[in-house]
C-alpha cells in the first residue's frame, strides 16, 4: 500500500501524519485519534491491514505535544481546545472533507467533544474505542477494579492518591500490575515492530492534561462529563471495549444508552486495544460496519 508521510503546519508547530492508501479512492477516510493525550500514532499502524484489505484509506497523526510532532514547552496548550483546533487543522489541510471518525481513549474523548461542542460536517460514522464520556464515572470504576488488587497493591495507590505522592516504588508496581491487566501487556521481541519501535510519549501532556494515571484525574480534563451531551448526536456509532478493559461495561454501556443510533461489541479477550489484542476480529468488526455506513 501507498504510505505518504508529512506534517502540517498548527500555528506555530507541526503535526506529523501518516496517510495509509489513496486518499482519492472514492472510499470515505478512517481518520484515527490516538489515545493518551500523549500516546503516539504507532499502535494505529495495525489499521495498515484494513487499508490492504478493504482498499479504504486510512489516516492517523500524532497529537500536539507527542511522537514527531512539536513539543511545545507551553503547558497552557495542553487542554482539549487545542486538539480540537488540531484536528480540523488536519481535516482542512489534508481536504478530509468526509470521514468515519474513531477515537481511541482519550481519543474518543477528543471525538465526543469535537462533535458535540462544535458539531463538524462530514463525520459519515463514529466508533469510540474503549473511552468515555465521564471522568468522574472513570475514576469511580478504575478504582472499583482496584479492589480486585492485592491487598498491599491497594494499599500503595491509596497512599499515593491521600500523599500525592507518585513516585515510590511500591505505587509504580502496583500500578504496572494495574495497566498489564487491564491496557496492555509488555512489547516482546515477539510483539509488532509499531510497537517495538521508539517513541517519544507526551508524558508532560498527559500528566498536564489528565493526572498521574488512569484513575486519579487531576488536570485539565478532570471535569470532562459529556454523557447527557451524547442524547444530541445523530452520528451512527460504534462502541468497542474489551472484557479486562480500563473502559468496563458500565462505563461503555452508559455511551450506548444515550446515544441516538449506537451498537456495541464486547471483545471477549481484550483490554483497552482490542485492536491490538484481537487485531483479525477487531478489523473484520471494523470492516463491516464501515461497509453499512457508506
Amino acid at each position: 500500500m501507498k504510505i505518504q508521510e508529512g506534517y502540517i503546519p498548527f500555528r506555530s508547530y507541526q503535526t506529523y501524519y501518516r496517510v495509509v492508501g489513496d486518499l482519492t479512492s472514492g472510499l470515505t477516510p478512517l481518520l484515527l485519534l490516538h489515545g493518551g493525550p500523549g500516546s503516539t500514532h504507532n499502535y494505529f499502524e495495525a489499521f495498515d491491514k484494513l487499508a490492504e484489505q478493504t482498499g479504504r484509506p486510512v489516516v492517523m497523526y500524532d497529537q500536539l505535544g507527542c511522537g514527531k510532532s512539536s513539543h511545545p514547552a507551553d503547558t497552557s496548550l495542553w487542554r482539549a481546545e487545542t486538539w480540537v483546533a488540531e484536528l480540523q487543522a488536519l481535516r482542512d489541510y489534508l481536504h478530509l472533507d468526509r470521514v468515519h471518525l474513531l477515537g481511541q481513549s482519550w481519543g474518543g474523548m477528543l471525538a465526543i467533544i469535537y462533535l458535540c461542542d462544535y458539531q463538524p460536517a462530514g463525520i459519515q460514522s463514529l466508533i469510540l474505542a474503549s473511552t468515555l464520556s465521564s471522568a468522574k464515572l472513570w475514576a469511580q470504576e478504575q478504582h472499583r477494579m482496584i479492589r480486585f488488587m492485592a491487598p498491599a497493591d491497594q494499599e500503595a495507590i491509596k497512599l499515593a492518591e491521600v500523599t500525592g505522592d507518585f513516585t515510590s516504588a511500591a505505587y509504580l508496581a502496583a500500578n504496572d500490575r494495574y495497566m498489564v491487566a487491564h491496557a496492555a501487556g509488555p512489547v516482546t521481541a515477539d510483539s509488532p515492530e509499531f510497537l517495538r519501535r521508539p517513541k517519544q510519549s507526551g508524558t508532560v501532556a498527559y500528566e498536564t492534561a489528565w493526572g498521574p494515571n488512569e484513575y486519579f484525574p487531576t488536570g485539565t480534563l478532570k471535569n470532562y462529563d459529556y454523557t447527557e451531551k451524547l442524547t444530541q448526536l445523530t452520528t451512527p456509532t460504534l462502541v468497542t471495549s474489551g472484557t479486562n478493559d480500563l473502559c468496563t461495561p458500565l462505563v461503555a454501556k452508559t455511551m450506548v444508552d444515550h446515544l441516538q443510533h449506537a451498537e456495541w461489541t464486547l471483545f471477549a479477550h481484550s483490554r483497552h486495544m482490542a485492536f491490538i489484542d484481537e487485531t483479525p476480529t477487531y478489523l473484520a468488526r471494523l470492516t463491516r460496519w464501515l461497509a453499512d455506513q457508506e
